[in-house]
């Protein structure tokens, strides 16, 4: 069956759903210690959440860029993502979905969460033809998201580290089998069309 250009998948159960981020171990390790983030967290920057495990590897090189060493998997309410969803604006504009650039601008000036549609990777890190999610939080999003949403805070650097190692080695089946096992995220039509180019 052939995957859908743009959908979600992630790690989830029927009230949570599981969300990557990389940080410096300034951040990281407090947020894992505590299951929230520290002080020096600042909500009022954009952060941006990957449901997709690849993903965050290929943005955080695999948890090795400077500021990025410690990856971590937040486990957040489905409420709380569902609600970032439905407050979402794209980020960037495409005609036919907004009426006009400009009403696609004040529409994300507005919105405290936005969306991307990446391509997603593959073991290699390589782009592959489907898309995932990327979603930004920003201003209410942002702060619902460090205070009311986390559910737990784990750390996932020696995984990492561990899948990282077997493709070097050339054992991809072996580092297959330690991936997330991320599933279509039931999320519906209402839920999306504002979102789908």
């Amino acid at each position: 069956m052939e995957e859908p250009h743009r959908r979600i998948r992630a790690l989830h159960t029927a009230s949570t759903i599981t969300v990557y981020q990389a940080y410096s171990p300034e951040i990281g390790l407090p947020a894992i210690r505590d299951g929230r983030f520290p002080a020096a967290w600042k909500p009022g920057r954009m952060t941006w959440i990957k449901p997709s495990f690849l993903w965050m590897m290929y943005r955080s090189g695999w948890g090795t860029k400077e500021g990025q060493e410690t990856v971590l998997a937040v486990e957040v309410t489905r409420d709380g993502f569902e609600w970032a969803l439905r407050h979402a604006c794209l980020a960037s504009h495409v005609p036919g979905l907004h009426a006009d650039r400009g009403a696609w601008q004040r529409d994300l000036k507005r919105a405290p969460a936005r969306v991307q549609w990446d391509p997603e990777r593959d073991l290699h890190l390589r782009p592959l033809p489907h898309r995932s999610l990327q979603l930004g939080l920003s201003g209410e999003a942002s702060s619902r998201y460090a205070d009311e949403w986390i559910v737990s805070v784990s750390d996932v650097t020696p995984l990492a580290d561990e899948i990282h190692a077997l493709v070097r080695d050339g054992e991809p089946d072996a580092a297959a089998r330690l991936l997330p096992q991320e599933q279509v995220y039931p999320a519906g039509e209402e839920l999306l069309a504002h979102l789908r180019p």
